[in-house]
């Protein structure tokens, strides 16, 4: 399902970033997340994880689906993260910041491992994606 992804800070992710915590359990299981609407995750048959996949196809993180009413169909959000920021488009515009806003990715069931912060920052870095 090809959606758009909205990024931002949250008030959890916020203390646990600025507290030192993203290694935390509690910051995985705050960030590692995709909001979506309940009609959304129904036509994604209802999975336990999700995998969110930039637009070019290049990068893939495996997160947890959140249902909430404050999402509409078509908009998805994962907290301001690492996991965020596999599937950001990187275009900058000129600006120095890439588009947090607006970008169009594709979420579909997946039964891939959600990844710790820290894996996940090995995997892209240490590893290759």
């Amino acid at each position: 399902m090809q959606v758009l992804l909205n990024t931002g800070s949250t008030i959890d992710e916020g203390r646990l970033a600025k507290g030192g915590n993203k290694y935390s359990e509690d910051y995985k299981k705050e960030c590692a997340v995709c909001w979506m609407c309940a009609a959304d995750y129904a036509t994604l048959g209802s999975p336990e994880k999700v995998a969110v996949t930039s637009r070019d196809g290049k990068h893939t993180v495996a997160v947890y689906p959140k249902v909430t009413e404050v999402m509409r169909s078509g908009q998805v959000f994962i907290p301001r993260s690492i996991w965020a920021n596999v599937v950001v488009e990187p275009d900058t515009f000129s600006t120095g910041s890439p588009r947090y806003k607006g970008s169009p990715v594709i979420i579909e069931p997946t039964d891939e491992e959600v990844l710790s912060a820290e894996e996940v920052v090995l995997k892209l870095y240490m590893g290759g994606e």
